[in-house]
Order: structure tokens, then sequence, then C-alpha cells
């Protein structure tokens, strides 16, 4: 099913498309990634003398982003794709600018956590739109190439947030993004017709939603690999909530988080565009098994330099590079693998999984970000802790074999 449905015969081509789906998907990073280096200028600016605290500002935006997803599905289930993201775009650029004015720090944790429920909106329904669109391989190799643009909002979000921050105070970050969200918003407006056919939408009821959370909780594969993901997602917000004071502290070099992020994030890019090249030929089951085993192999190697006291910045961007990459294709092909069966209660699927990563995240990233000591020690044990804790749910998932598609139905396109 590669081809636009009934819904929508007229809309973005292949190419539109997944640009259009890569800036929505866009909004997320921008609204968590600007922060990094404007975190301490926040803390001073507002009076939190305790850095502990400053990191607050990124998982009060998870905390929201992860709440709303719960909902956001169903009503898009229920009313299409297009209102729905329209409103949620909308809602993200009001939100933004409400941050910009923040009188103190718990004003803008509550903004932050209100603007992730407006992020929210835009990330889980254009996943149900790419959904609407394509299935198995095909929407592998499509999620591939939108995440290998929208790898690049990594890469210019600390440096738009630096650069921001030479010119004006940390309140204009806020303002921009707010001008981004009207840009996105005019361009969905205008580009992205209605995807969902008038047949697949479902009534909001309590019988119906309970029905359709038991679809996406009782299918293997959807339970499985979204459970899979969220654990990852864990070890990767535990990096965004520790690299800050990580090049303040450790390496004495804050002035180099927006290159050294840049750089990070140009390996998950890489690894886009690879997985976009190779899904067709080699599956999704066995890139994304590969690439867990490699994450974990390589966070264990990175915990064992940490603790000999060898780390140095070098090592640190280095193996951190390889470690994004390892998750940037087990998030694509996993993140596929659990919409797989899920076409007919998209919306929900992509909620439950999402919203499980999301809150998930923000608590334990939270409690990774945390446990920082003035070293990476803590960071990379708990990647080792995720990597393994997700090979163990793979392995229940796929009854004790790895790379090997043994319960698809002949029918299925996917591995």
């Amino acid at each position: 099913m590669s081809s636009v449905n009934s819904a929508s015969p007229v809309g973005p081509g292949r190419i539109e498309f997944v640009l259009l789906v890569s800036v929505v998907m866009m909004i997320v990073a921008f609204a968590i990634d600007s922060m990094l280096p404007a975190l301490p200028a926040i803390g001073s600016s507002l009076g939190v003398a305790d850095e502990s605290r400053w990191p607050l500002v990124i998982s009060a935006f998870l905390a929201g982003f992860g709440v709303s997803q719960l909902f956001v599905g169903m009503l898009s289930d229920r009313y299409g794709r297009r209102s729905p993201i329209l409103w949620a775009i909308f809602f993200f650029g009001v939100t933004s600018l409400a941050a910009s004015l923040a009188p103190t720090f718990e004003h803008l944790l509550v903004a932050r956590f209100v603007q992730g429920i407006g992020c929210a909106g835009a990330r889980v329904i254009v996943t149900s739109i790419v959904r609407d669109r394509y299935e198995g391989r095909e929407m592998a190799q499509v999620m591939s190439l939108a995440s290998m643009v929208f790898m690049a909002a990594p890469i210019l979000a600390p440096t738009m947030g630096q650069i921001v921050l030479a010119f004006a105070t940390w309140r204009w970050i806020f303002a921009v993004l707010a001008m981004i969200g009207v840009a996105v918003w005019i361009w969905v407006m205008v580009r992205m017709p209605e995807t969902l056919a008038p047949e697949n939408r479902t009534a909001i009821s309590v019988a119906s939603a309970i029905g359709s959370a038991r679809i996406v909780v009782t299918d293997r594969m959807s339970l499985g690999y979204g459970l899979a993901i969220a654990v990852i997602s864990c070890g990767l917000f535990g990096f965004l909530m520790s690299v800050q004071p990580i090049f303040q502290h450790v390496f004495e070099r804050p002035d180099l988080l927006p290159v050294g992020f840049a750089v990070m994030a140009s390996g998950m890019a890489g690894a886009s565009l690879v997985n976009a090249a190779i899904v067709r030929r080699f599956g999704m089951r066995k890139i994304g098994h590969a690439a867990l085993f490699f994450f974990t192999t390589v966070a264990g190697l990175h915990a064992l330099v940490a603790l000999s006291g060898h780390e140095t910045l070098t090592s640190f961007i280095v193996l951190q590079t390889a470690m994004m990459m390892g998750f940037s294709l087990i998030a694509g092909n996993f993140g596929a693998m659990a919409m797989e069966n899920m076409g007919h209660v998209a919306g929900m699927a992509s909620s439950l999984q999402g919203s499980v990563s999301s809150i998930a995240a923000s608590v334990i990233g939270a409690i990774i970000g945390g446990s920082f000591d003035g070293t990476t020690v803590p960071l990379y044990l708990g990647y080792c802790a995720c990597g393994t804790v997700a090979l163990i749910i793979v392995f229940v998932t796929e009854r004790g074999k790895f790379f090997v598609a043994h319960h698809a139905p002949p029918t299925r396109t996917g591995d």
C-alpha cells in the first residue's frame, strides 16, 4: 500500500511528503535540543541556583509529551488526521510564546509541560499519517528517510540556541520556536490533505477505546517492540539530561556543546540514510536486532572506558556517535515493526506506544541524569542497563530467536 488512500487522492508527492513529515517531527527535537545550551542562562535568570533542577525544563516537556499521547491517537482515529494536527501545531506555537514570557521557573515548567502536550499531538498524528499511506518495509524506508532529514534538528537546534544567546536572552529561543510553529502550520494547512479513509474512522466511546487499546497491547509485535523502544529511549533521554553538565563539568568545554552534539547527531542521520538504502534487502528484523546488539556492546565498552578513568572529550564524542547510530537503526526498524499490524488502529497504537516511551523516558531519563557525579559513568551504566533489558524484551517477543521472522503470516509485507 504505497499510494495515498482514498481519503486523500491529492496530496504531496513522496519527496515532499517525506520532507513535510520530517519537519513536523523536527518540532519535538527543536523544543528539546535548543534548550541544552540555554539551561545555565535560564537557571541564572530565574534564580535557580541548584544545577540539578535545570534539566527539569526538559523533563517537564517530556512529561506533557507523554501524557498527551494517551488521548491524541483516539481523537485522530475519530476525527481524522488533518484537523487535530493543525490544532496541535497551533497549540505548540501559543505555548512557546507563553514560555517566553514566564516570570518564574515554576511558570516556565508549567508552560513547558503544556508545550509538550501540543508537540505530542503533532508527533503522534504524523506517525499515523505515514502508516495510513505505507506499510511494511516501505514504511520503514519512508520513516528512515524522514528520520534522516529530521536529524538535521539535533544538529541545528543547539546551534540555534547558542546563536540566540549570543544576541539576546533565552526567552527569544521560545520566540523562535513559535515562529517555526507558524511556518510548519502554514505548510501543513496548504499541502497535507486528510489521509484517514472514512471507513477507518472509529467512534469515541469507552468500549471502542478499550477495544482499540486491547488490540495494541495484546499484539505481540506491538507490545514487545513498543516496550523495547521505550527502554532504549530511557537511555537516550538520560543522555539529554546529562550532556550539558558533562560538557561543562567533566570536560570544561561548554562552548563545544553545539559542535559536539551536532557531530553525534550526524551519526543518527547517516544511520537513517543507510537504513533507508538497505532495509528492503535485509529487512527490519535483521537490521534492528543487529543494531541493538551493537548499541549495548558499545555502551558496555564506553562504561569500561569511563570506569577506568580514561574518558576524554574525543572518546566521549566518538563512542556516543556510535551509540546514536545504533539508536537510529533500532528506532526506525522497531517502530515500523511495532506498527506493522496496527493499520486499523494506527492512531491508538501510535498514542500508546509513544506515551509509554515518553513517560518512561522522562522518569528514568531524569533518574539517570540526576545521577551525574562529575563523570560519565552513571550515564553509560544506565545505557548498559537499558540495552540489556531491551535485548531481553526482544528475546521474549521473538520466542527466543533473533534475526529470524518465525511467526509472520505469509501475506504480510514486512519481515
